[in-house]
């Protein structure tokens, strides 16, 4: 690959694990014959307005330094540009990099970059009602899953994961199945669900394999309805879900459709772990729409 790579920097991923990898990833991508620099933002609507700004000015490609979140945010500027996207990983979660077969070694992932393979890949290109459009990789919840990361947010305490763990049981108490609509390419289905998952890949929250026949090379996006059920009964599935065999429920249902539009009320959905707006959604599986490096 000719010409420089922008590298992005997530300083707090991984519990601040990135600033101190950051020399030696430069180095490796340095060493490859890349002419490297790092984009300086001081926050995450600063940063990706940067990546937007390094992408349209030309750069030979984007390496994000982060966790999903980070990824998240450097999909937005190269989606469906060409423009090669590469991850070194120091999350917590790691679901993408994982589910591409990508290097989970920070210092491993970045000698791979260094390589400049490229590949195609399927992105879900995520649209409101308001018109909003965002791109995501993983995986889209709109269910408890988004309802728990909803309350986290407004939480100030506990701080760190602990945060999820009261959300969870919060709603785990208020837990119900709400009315959706479910267009999959032109067929509608109405269906009361305590979940509803659309993945590009298989998993999203750190291992939870939700969608876990996922193909990010399909064209398709996979959705995975969990019908209403008790408390009792959905703990009682959760942990299968690391396993993927949770589909096997009767109480599970699963799809595949190119597009997907998805309604209900009172719900705000996430993607890659970012909140993205409030339902109506129409989700688009978008072919090759990322250049992936390594």
């Amino acid at each position: 690959m000719s010409g420089g790579l922008a590298v992005l920097v997530n300083p707090t991923a991984g519990r601040g694990r990135s600033g101190g990898l950051l020399p030696d990833v430069l180095v490796r991508l340095g060493q490859a014959g890349h002419a490297v620099r790092r984009i300086q933002a001081a926050g995450a609507a600063e940063a990706e307005a940067a990546c937007r700004s390094v992408v349209a000015d030309g750069a030979a490609g984007l390496v994000v330094v982060g966790g999903d979140g980070t990824v998240h945010l450097g999909l937005q500027a190269v989606a469906d540009t060409g423009v090669p996207f590469g991850v070194v990983p120091v999350g917590t979660g790691n679901d993408f990099v994982t589910e591409l077969g990508l290097p989970r070694d920070p210092l491993a992932a970045a000698d791979a970059l260094a390589q400049g393979r490229t590949r195609p890949v399927d992105l879900a290109l995520v649209t409101g009602a308001d018109g909003q459009r965002r791109w995501y990789g993983a995986v889209l919840g709109a269910g408890f899953d988004a309802i728990v990361n909803e309350r986290a947010n407004r939480m100030r305490f506990p701080r760190g994961r602990r945060r999820y763990d009261v959300a969870t049981v919060a709603e785990l108490l208020r837990l119900r199945a709400r009315p959706y609509t479910l267009r999959l390419d032109g067929t509608t289905h109405a269906v009361d669900a305590v979940l509803v998952a659309v993945g590009n890949t298989a998993s999203y929250g750190g291992g939870h394999r939700i969608c876990p026949a996922a193909d990010p090379t399909d064209g398709l996006l996979d959705v995975v309805v969990a019908a209403p059920m008790n408390r009792r009964t959905l703990m009682r599935i959760k942990p299968s879900v690391f396993l993927g065999t949770h589909v096997a429920h009767p109480l599970v249902s699963a799809y595949r459709a190119r597009t997907v539009e998805l309604a209900g009320e009172q719900i705000t959905v996430y993607a890659d772990g970012e909140r993205v707006c409030p339902l109506p959604v129409t989700i688009t599986c978008v072919p090759g729409a990322l250049t992936l490096l390594g």
